[in-house]
């Protein structure tokens, strides 16, 4: 058999020869073709393989009806419609590795450029001057690198930052004192990077956590003269605040490489002179190009050939009707998942998960990668999803169990998910699926609870005691947060306790750290469902 795969951008030759090479492979190329011979060229597509150029909707997937497999040569996939692909039941690939090399070497080359001034010395000199004492820069060595988000890219910047001699300090839920002493860095908690960090670069994925992670109070806890570099993910930074921040003082200098906008033709900050930009090159070199068309290109043929294949970013690894009967399962599966994960403070080290009462056994496999996705989506920086979620966790070094138990608590199923931090710390949730009204969480570390698990959340540690639950209430109220639902759980009068309460909006950390000020209030978290 014949595969038909149609590139329609341009892509790097050397990284499309395991194609040419196939025998079994007609390559065509469309990129600048006419529209006839694009139409031609994608009615017959059995893959489809674009960068960013191409806007793969649900109109142009409407047009090609053998296809079966879209592979995106990098890591973003905002220009391929995922919800349309995957009701065809079209398989998205993407290259997430490829890259990371370019993107380290980026992130030192905006470090640099920003500490010795060399964009606006360039300027200068091509300009006629000759002012060699307007540019006097600082030296890296010696300096503390504050690295937030410790994964594949950053472990690569902070391998480059001390071989400049640098104190290469960093921030990562995942990052154990174990592996950080392993990679030659210290774990510190955020607020004691933005404590003693010189330099501060990001590479961390833009999730609604990780959202203006930098912003105003960040910024106010940082070191006077700190520089910031961002070569991950536009949206990270609340630009107005680092605007604020460069004006003052307070921040010396950033170097950006994405925006919350792009382009950001707009932004303020192009017309600050101690703020270093270039338009998202971070993975465009020669040598990333090519890694990430090869990677993808072998990851295409592994899906039209029937062979196992790691980097799909929409694939359910479920037929339809499993997936129809599973569909709420699934869906309590991901949410206990990311419950556990928004509780946990520390890397952790262990998930299990426990299948009570009526689970059958073919089915545990599937709740388990819906389980372990859902946790680490909400820090890793590459998709993940139930192809590549087991991968993952064990290339992270977490250990995942799963056991069954015969008690189900008078549920026709309960399912347990805990999660176990580097301390041997644990947190868990339980929850069910209750007959047309859909998933419950039902046990939050213990304590009984009937939450329907969307929206906004406080979660809120306390001792049971007079006045607590009046004084909290009190308090959204005068913050102008409407509580939607409460409940209220305790195992022993007077002891501890714990309040749920789904809110109409997210509270901010002004609101969070009036709530732990009050009397009796031992811990509190906002959690995003």
């Amino acid at each position: 058999m014949t595969y038909r795969i149609v590139i329609a951008d341009p892509l790097s030759d050397e990284g499309l020869m395991p194609l040419k090479a196939a025998d079994d492979v007609e390559l065509i190329r469309i990129d600048g073709a006419d529209e006839a011979a694009r139409r031609a060229a994608l009615s017959e597509a059995d893959a489809l393989i674009v960068r960013s150029q191409t806007k793969v909707t649900r109109a142009l997937l409407g047009t090609m009806p053998n296809l079966k497999v879209i592979g995106r040569a990098g890591v973003g996939v905002d220009n391929i419609d995922l919800e349309a692909a995957t009701e065809r039941g079209v398989i998205v690939l993407n290259a997430p590795y490829g890259n990371m090399i370019a993107a380290a070497e980026h992130t030192m080359a905006m470090m640099l450029a920003l500490v010795r001034h060399i964009p606006r010395a360039h300027q200068s000199l091509t300009a006629g001057a000759w002012n060699r004492g307007a540019f006097i820069g600082i030296e890296l060595a010696g300096k503390t690198l504050g690295v937030i988000g410790l994964g594949r890219i950053g472990q690569e910047v902070a391998k480059r930052a001390k071989a400049f001699d640098m104190t290469v300090i960093a921030y990562d839920p995942y990052l154990t004192e174990a592996r950080a002493k392993a990679l030659g860095v210290e774990k510190v908690s955020m607020p004691e990077l933005f404590a003693r960090a010189d330099l501060i670069t990001l590479h961390t994925p833009l999730t609604e956590e990780t959202r203006n992670i930098l912003d105003a109070e960040a910024f106010r806890q940082m070191k006077d003269g700190v520089r910031i570099v961002n070569c991950a993910r536009g949206g990270l930074i609340d630009e107005a605040a680092l605007y604020d921040a460069l004006q003052s003082g307070k921040v010396s200098g950033a170097a950006l490489d994405v925006f919350a906008v792009e382009p950001p033709h707009q932004s303020p900050l192009l017309d600050l002179p101690n703020v270093v930009v270039t338009p998202h090159l971070g993975a465009s070199t020669v040598e990333a190009q090519e890694l990430v068309a090869r990677d993808v290109a072998l990851e295409v043929l592994n899906v039209l050939r029937g062979r196992p294949f790691k980097n799909s970013v929409n694939f359910p690894a479920l037929s339809p009707d499993v997936y129809t009967r599973l569909k709420d399962d699934l869906t309590l599966a991901e949410t206990l998942g990311r419950f556990v994960g928004a509780l946990i403070d520390r890397a952790p080290t262990r998930l299990s998960i426990t299948f009570a009462g009526a689970y059958p056994a073919e089915d545990e496999g599937a709740l388990t990668r819906a389980v372990v996705q859902s946790f680490l989506k909400r820090q890793l920086d590459i998709h993940v999803n139930f192809v590549n979620a087991l991968y993952l966790a064990k290339q992270r070094r977490l250990d995942i169990t799963t056991e069954i138990a015969h008690k189900s608590e008078g549920f026709e199923k309960l399912l347990l998910v805990t999660v176990v931090d580097e301390t041997g710390a644990a947190v868990s949730a339980a929850g069910t699926v209750l007959n047309g009204l859909g998933p419950r969480i039902v046990k939050v570390d213990g304590f009984s609870v009937d939450v329907v698990p969307r929206g906004h959340i406080l979660y809120i540690h306390h001792h049971d005691r007079p006045g607590v639950i009046g004084r909290v209430g009190t308090l959204l109220g005068q913050y102008g947060i409407n509580i939607a639902t409460m409940q209220v759980s305790r195992r022993d009068e007077g002891g501890r306790a714990i309040m749920m309460l789904t809110v109409d909006h997210m509270p901010g950390a002004d609101v969070l750290n009036a709530l732990i000020g009050l009397d009796d209030i031992d811990r509190v978290q906002a959690i995003m469902l």
